[in-house]
């Protein structure tokens, strides 16, 4: 018999009790974790960067509990696009030592309304909602709740029928990823069924998921908040926002990126540190940004996306993935005689045309669940296994706190 909401036992929702997050922010409301920090957070001044760092892919509750019910309530922002249609509530995931065992989805909350022709965005206030899992095991047991990977997110309140306990270190290795949209999870199912989380999973590591949806744009104080991380194996996915945004030249490009990992590298001279290229994407292989919704798809209600560049810009210095490659492979290469903890993935062997071919991306840009698995499943087996990119690596003496006031606090993963 379900125990009534009256006997149920609140636990204050803290940082404590949050893996994947670098930072919180004490609402009006509750909770709000964040994938960047807050004096990253305060350089910013890009409400696209905002949202998705806000929106807590890879971030979970987790904790030991003889609990056989849990509820959370939650504030949700939910995103929408005018003309296009709904987009499908956030997926909250629960898994029992590591096994799914229920998934939920919270109506109502905040609404962002986004309008792609004028650029403008109107937000509608709501109402938490209650998420309830029934039927967990009695015993003791270590429970996550994965929140979901494109939806922010308050944390209000937690309810158990048992006590809880912050779970205890694993003695599994952090790996921090950056990247995109794509690692971030757009167009997976579930937040577990990310490709970054995919892989996590299948190499035993703790994730910490910095993909920041149409914003891994070599920003400096992106490349900060990878430094102060605690880390043990450290990868960054560069390029295809880069074209998207139409940001910089080939001038530009190079010495960014040179500085990008320079950063990195004050806080984890040592750590294994792999620079991933796009994957394959038709779209901007050979032709520049910026990337642009297409009109004629959204009128039919679809959402898609076509090239807005002209190849033949390509000569001033303009960025199609292909150049990009070309460039991360030649400053890996230049700088791995000097870090031998440094390497270079080619995107195309995670997805390349073959793929593309059987599992087209279904809006000219982002994989779907499907393609997901595939790239979690290809990365997992490159890095973590048999001679993989993090094979071997060790896993590094926990940092809790930095002793330079200007970094800020370090945060449990």
């Amino acid at each position: 018999m379900t125990p009534p909401a009256a006997a149920l036992v609140t636990t204050p929702v803290t940082a404590g009790l949050l893996r994947g997050a670098l930072d919180t922010e004490r609402t009006g409301r509750g909770l709000l974790p964040h994938r960047l920090p807050a004096r990253a957070r305060g350089q910013n001044t890009d409400g696209q960067l905002a949202m998705a760092e806000s929106q807590p892919s890879g971030v979970r509750l987790a904790f030991r509990t003889g609990a056989t019910v849990v509820e959370l309530d939650t504030l949700p922002t939910k995103r929408s696009y005018a003309g296009a249609p709904a987009r499908p509530d956030g997926v909250y995931e629960l898994l029992v030592d590591g096994v799914p065992a229920g998934r939920a989805s919270a109506a109502g909350g905040d609404t962002l309304t986004i309008d792609v022709a004028t650029g403008s965005a109107e937000l509608r206030s709501g109402g938490p909602a209650t998420l309830r899992f029934t039927g967990l095991p009695g015993r003791m047991k270590d429970v996550e709740v994965w929140l979901p990977h494109d939806e922010t997110t308050e944390l209000i309140a937690l309810r158990t029928d048992a006590p809880v306990l912050p779970l205890p270190d694993r003695g599994r290795r952090v790996w921090a990823h950056h990247g995109s949209s794509i690692s971030q999870g757009s167009g997976a199912a579930s937040p577990t069924g990310t490709w970054p989380a995919l892989a996590a999973s299948l190499g035993g590591v703790e994730l910490v998921n910095l993909g920041l949806g149409g914003s891994a744009l070599l920003d400096p104080f992106t490349a900060r908040a990878l430094r102060d991380a605690p880390a043990d194996l450290i990868s960054v996915k560069l390029g295809i926002n880069l074209v998207n945004t139409d940001l910089m030249r080939l001038r530009a490009f190079g010495p960014a990126v040179h500085g990008f990992l320079d950063t990195i590298r004050e806080g984890h001279p040592d750590t294994p540190l792999l620079v991933v290229s796009p994957l394959l994407c038709p779209l901007h292989e050979d032709t520049p940004g910026p990337t642009a919704f297409d009109a004629a798809a959204l009128g039919t209600g679809r959402l898609r996306f076509r090239a807005a560049g002209d190849p033949a810009e390509r000569a001033a210095g303009k960025l199609t993935l292909t150049v990009i490659r070309e460039e991360l492979a030649r400053i890996v290469r230049q700088r791995a005689a000097e870090d031998p903890g440094l390497h270079y993935l080619d995107g195309r062997e995670l997805y390349g045309e073959a793929d593309a071919a059987e599992l087209p991306l279904p809006d000219a840009l982002h994989p779907d669940a499907a393609t997901h698995r595939r790239i979690g499943e290809r990365f997992a087996g490159l890095a973590f296994g048999p001679g993989g990119f993090f094979t071997g690596a060790r896993r590094a003496v926990r940092l809790r706190a930095d002793p330079d006031p200007e970094r800020g606090q370090r945060r449990p993963v």
